[in-house]
């Protein structure tokens, strides 16, 4: 059977991916992320509409939605988004952080086999709505076309070990791509050698955040070197670093060899987004600004072709 990429609004042929920024947040309803930082809502559709309209005439194609059922993804509305755009979006099943759920949210009652059978539902029958708060079995048609995890700083305790289990159960059952949060203090090369015993496929996992999480190469070597690939997206992420420093990263790896274990992204905020925050940089500030940047640095066309297109089509097809 031919590997498709699931979209909200149905499959595509990998090649109909075109430019793909693959850790984004488009909408997010005002819930429990937001009472921890108020930059994580955009609950405004025509706002996020518009961000994505300007990222397509600005060449964009694709975008990778990030946040996960039960944690105030908005799935409706990024269907919605994608028809009127005419960009694909591939949104995310899966978990995030458990400081981002209410304490009696059903996330933490879930044994391991029915997490699995939530994820995989999501990825083969339809998106959960309505299910920010307590279980409810109410979907609509959109799929989701990813599974989204995240590592925090106390590494695989309980209940991650739970959460990525049932995650790697669905992987394993359907085949869909994973994303991997890692938090700052984190052990991503532990987690690597995790993954692999438990029978994930690495060439089918992206770890996201490494660029601002870790410091030096090593644990970024450990993870390529184990098949994992790397999505740095603290790209105009000024409090971290500058967009000098991400360019160094992006030409050290390129360097090393590892051109198709390599993702951009943003990981937008309504802080980052033009469209709520007229001073943030957009949805098109690869397209417009990173990407001339890189080439200036010495990065080559098919590099970025391969960052960009080839490698998230690879990654996200199933």
């Amino acid at each position: 059977m031919k590997k498709l990429i699931q979209t909200v609004l149905g499959r595509i042929k990998p090649e109909k991916l075109g430019f793909t920024q693959c850790h984004e947040h488009l909408l997010l309803s005002k819930g429990r992320s937001f009472q921890i930082h108020p930059a994580l809502r955009m609950d405004e559709p025509e706002k996020s509409l518009k961000e994505v309209l300007d990222y397509k005439e600005a060449g964009g194609c694709t975008l990778v939605e990030a946040q996960p059922t039960g944690c105030n993804r908005v799935s409706r509305g990024l269907e919605e988004i994608s028809k009127a755009s005419g960009v694909h979006i591939v949104a995310s099943t899966g978990f995030h952080k458990l400081q981002f759920y209410p304490e009696r949210h059903w996330i933490h009652e879930l044994e391991e086999r029915k997490l699995s059978e939530v994820f995989e539902g999501e990825l083969t029958e339809g998106m959960y709505i309505q299910a920010d708060q307590q279980w409810r079995q109410e979907r609509h048609p959109a799929r989701a076309g990813i599974i989204k995890t995240a590592l925090d700083s106390c590494g695989m305790t309980e209940p991650y070990e739970r959460l990525f289990r049932a995650a790697v159960r669905a992987h394993r059952n359907t085949g869909a791509p994973m994303m991997v949060h890692i938090e700052k203090e984190s052990s991503p090369e532990r987690l690597a050698r995790t993954l692999r015993e438990w029978g994930a496929d690495p060439e089918k996992i992206y770890f996201c955040h490494m660029d601002r999480a870790c410091s030096g190469r090593e644990a970024f070597l450990r993870v390529l070197d184990a098949g994992f690939s790397l999505e740095f997206d603290t790209i105009g992420r000024f409090k971290y670093h500058s967009d000098a420093f991400e360019l160094e990263l992006f030409k050290t790896f390129l360097k090393l060899g590892y051109e198709n274990q390599l993702l951009f992204s943003l990981d937008t905020t309504r802080e980052r987004l033009k469209t709520y925050t007229p001073e943030g940089v957009g949805l098109t500030y690869i397209l417009e600004t990173f990407l001339p940047a890189m080439r200036e640095s010495g990065i080559t066309e098919r590099q970025i072709e391969k960052i960009s297109v080839e490698n998230p089509a690879r990654i996200l097809a199933w």
